[in-house]
Formats: C-alpha cells, sequence, structure tokens
C-alpha cells in the first residue's frame, strides 16, 4: 500500500491528527505571545486567538479521530451480523430438510 493510497482510504484519521497537531502548534504560539508581554491588556488576544482556537482544533481532531475508530467497530459489528445470519439460514435449513424428520424420530427412539 502506498503513502497516498493510505491517505485515501484513512482520510478521517490524518485530518484528525492533522487538526490535533495545529491546535497544538496554536496552543504553543498563544502561550509564546501571551508569555512576552507582562501586560494582560496585551495577552488577551493571543489568549483568545492561540488559546481558544486551539482548543478547538484539537477537540475537532480528537472527535474526528474517534469517529474513525467507531466506523470501523461498526463494520466489524456488521460483519458479525452478517455472518450469523447465514450460519442461522443454514441451521434452518438443514432442519427443514427431509433428513430432519428421521433425525428426529432416530433422536426420540434412542431417548426413550
Amino acid at each position: 500500500m502506498t503513502f497516498t493510497q493510505l491517505l485515501r482510504s484513512q482520510w478521517d484519521r490524518v485530518l484528525g491528527v492533522g487538526l490535533s497537531i495545529a491546535g497544538v502548534a496554536a496552543l504553543l504560539i498563544g502561550w509564546l505571545g501571551a508569555s512576552r508581554s507582562g501586560f494582560p491588556a496585551e495577552q488577551i488576544p493571543y489568549v483568545i486567538s492561540g488559546g481558544l482556537l486551539g482548543l478547538c482544533l484539537v477537540a475537532i481532531g480528537t472527535t474526528m479521530w474517534l469517529s474513525a475508530d467507531l466506523r470501523d467497530e461498526w463494520r466489524k459489528l456488521d460483519d458479525l451480523d452478517d455472518g450469523l445470519e447465514q450460519n442461522t439460514a443454514a441451521l434452518q435449513q438443514r432442519e427443514t430438510s427431509p433428513n430432519a424428520e428421521l433425525r428426529a424420530s432416530v433422536i426420540q427412539a434412542v431417548g426413550r
């Protein structure tokens, strides 16, 4: 699998990681900007732009990552459900076969 194929198949995880990294970078830039000044009036723009934007980006990135994981889990559950339905159908088909009556009568005769 090439890198571009990986990006296409895992786009939601890549987007989640990218947004989280951008959010951490925004938090770091906001903290560095606010730490350079001792006046609260000069720190507020850094807190608002870097802090709030960074927190939002990290939250969205984490949500994207969790959404991708949940989608994989739902896909696995759907596969299990399909397999269970196929096995149930196969068992029901065996029970309705002509030999099922013979087996049932043999089981009853042996059980007596």
